[in-house]
């Protein structure tokens, strides 16, 4: 059965965009160095999260993907001969941006695009502004190493998005992410946010037979891109990148408070052997699901 290592490069952001882009560069080159074959950055991970505001001047941020930055991070990928999940804010159009990750190969060759599907609109959270919801679908990148699927943040919540990209192949599920606390509601509601967060993505990996990795950013941001930030005390995010298993044990996680590049090695057999003891793909009822596709089940 095929072993790989992945690495989930969990990093703070600062309010300047190139020194984050150089941050992560030093990280891919690190993690490749400690073996490993995939790495993946956290949501937006060029800037510090500036979605906490309606702001037109941030739109200067997007560029096209491919793109320089794509483009650097290409380089880097054929350097070190490491795939790379890399998230960034996508140039499509006049007027028309995404939120977008792109999967290079190890070669340095764009193996593909994932844009965010499901766009939130929540306090502190307005990427709705920003982003047009994706428009690709679903998608599956069988790279050198092994076939990947990539959801980005909001996705996570989604039992449909895991579903699919499962079905499409996906024997990994990378989750890039941005989220945090609001500290005003830490005390009382952070534990419980922190621990729905985890068991939903755990889930997935325990309903589809695959491995989920989520690669959050860490550390408090009031979306400062170059001087220019929120008032009040912005979001905490809170680290806790993770991976877990066929069967959703968690077997690698990051700290909640500190920069570090989380490692996991993962054994590809688990899929098959997980799926054949516990084949809930196979009993699937896929000729009673069609009501799913509607908003809602009104009425008689």
């Amino acid at each position: 059965a095929k072993k790989l290592r992945i690495a989930l490069v969990q990093m703070s952001c600062s309010p300047d965009p190139s020194a984050n882009v150089e941050k992560a560069i030093a990280r891919i080159r690190d993690a490749a160095k400690h073996g490993a074959q995939i790495a993946s950055l956290s949501e937006l991970f060029f800037a510090q999260y500036f979605c906490q505001r309606e702001d037109h001047a941030m739109f200067d941020l997007a560029e096209p993907v491919p793109g320089p930055t794509t483009e650097r991070l290409a380089a880097v990928a054929r350097e070190e001969k490491i795939a790379l999940v890399a998230p960034l804010f996508e140039r499509r159009a006049s007027g028309i941006y995404h939120n977008t990750a792109a999967v290079l190969e190890r070669d340095g060759s764009l193996a593909g695009t994932y844009r965010k599907m499901h766009i939130p609109d929540d306090p502190l959270y307005y990427e709705k502004f920003y982003f047009t919801p994706g428009d690709l679908g679903f998608r599956t990148f069988r790279l050198h190493a092994a076939p990947i699927g990539v959801l980005i943040c909001w996705d996570q919540w989604y039992p449909e998005a895991a579903r699919i990209t499962a079905l499409l192949g996906a024997e990994i599920l990378f989750y890039p992410t941005a989220i945090g606390w609001h500290p005003g509601e830490k005390e009382e509601f952070g534990a419980a946010q922190h621990d729905a967060w985890q068991t939903i993505q755990r889930s997935h990996a325990i309903a589809n037979g695959i491995y989920v990795a989520v690669a959050n950013r860490v550390g408090p941001e009031r979306g400062d891109v170059r001087g220019d930030r929120v008032d009040g005390p912005g979001i905490e995010f809170w680290g806790g990148s993770f991976v877990a298993d066929p069967f959703g044990r968690v077997i690698a996680r990051a700290s909640h408070d500190r920069e570090e590049i989380l490692y996991a090695d993962l054994d590809l057999g688990l899929v098959e052997k997980t799926r054949q003891h516990w084949p809930f793909l196979r009993d699937r009822r896929i000729d009673a699901y069609g009501p799913i596709s509607r908003r809602f089940l009104d009425g008689p």
